[in-house]
């Protein structure tokens, strides 16, 4: 079993670009494969590998500055999520674009798995959901807003144009493991909004640690290496992707006759073009040329 960690932690980081290298080079040294991310603010990132390697890296992290109190939420996966190793500079450890927005200033409170249900089927509180909209396509709490938002960029605009229906609110929101919720909880209470609350560990955390019987959630949570998806108790979920326009596609969509694998799917097969869909041919031919050899190809 392959253990996979998904991590964020905001702190002040004066030279991001120093950590890069040793770090990038403890991964490939571990076999740990995933993505991190180093910028000013902090580091985000999902990594996969052996226990002893995701330990190792782990450990380095809470190492850096500002770092010894680093959180991490962990799942399995049968084969390996990732491909490769990467460790990349960044302005944000997730891009809002809002400067002036700063979790280790202010946020939201954290709410515990345990107490989200009550909290949320409050009558005077609304519920956001702060991911994109691929995102909740496939899964959502019960009665949640979506802002159907394409990035996370376009929230401040969304909320700008959609705070007066919340006036009077206490407002909840919600995302896949917390990052988002630490910058939009953040920005709302920067602008005047005087109750705001925040799912601990995000949608994973919940999913983990409250019974199926029990959940609001509805549907599956997409996460972002190649399971896809999960569902309750992080289990598999039935959701895969399509590698032309990379968002999830469900049974159905694969049954679709808009779906070619690696080609197009029901989202984006008005979107791509004839050039596009004979070079995602000719990647599917050489990924498949490349399985049947036994080697790994860089497009799968």
């Amino acid at each position: 079993m392959i253990t996979v960690a998904a991590l964020y932690h905001f702190t002040r980081f004066d030279d991001p670009a120093a950590l890069q290298a040793p770090l990038a080079e403890l991964c490939h040294a571990q076999g740990v494969r995933g993505i991190l991310l180093l910028a000013p603010e902090g580091v985000n990132g999902t990594i996969a590998g052996t226990r002893s390697g995701i330990d190792a890296v782990l450990a380095h992290l809470r190492g850096l500055p500002g770092c010894s109190g680093l959180e991490w939420k962990e799942s399995g996966a049968e084969s390996p999520p990732f491909r490769r190793m990467k460790v990349r500079l960044k302005r944000e450890i997730v891009t809002m674009g809002q400067p002036s927005v700063d979790p280790l200033a202010a946020v939201g409170h954290h709410v515990a798995p345990a107490d989200w249900n009550a909290l949320i089927a409050a009558p005077d509180v609304a519920v956001i959901d702060t991911r994109n909209d691929y995102e909740v396509a496939i899964g959502s709490f019960e009665g949640a807003v979506d802002p159907e938002t394409g990035t996370f960029g376009d929230f401040p605009a969304w909320w700008e144009a959609n705070r007066e229906r919340f006036a009077g609110k206490r407002i909840a929101m919600f995302c896949t493991g917390g990052i988002r919720c630490e910058k939009s909880t953040s920005f709302l209470l920067g602008q005047g909004v005087e109750e705001v609350f925040h799912l601990k560990g995000g949608i994973l955390k919940y999913l983990e640690d409250v019974p199926e019987e029990k959940s609001l959630w509805r549907g599956e949570c997409f996460v972002f290496d190649k399971r896809v998806a999960v569902g309750h108790g992080l289990s598999p979920g039935t959701h895969g992707l399509c590698h032309a326009c990379r968002r999830p596609v469900s049974t159905a969509d694969r049954d679709h006759p808009a779906f070619e694998d690696g080609v197009s799917c029901p989202q984006c097969i008005n979107t791509v073009t004839d050039a596009d869909r004979a070079r995602f041919r000719e990647r599917q031919h050489q990924i498949a040329l490349s399985r049947s050899r036994g080697e790994s190809h860089l497009g799968d």
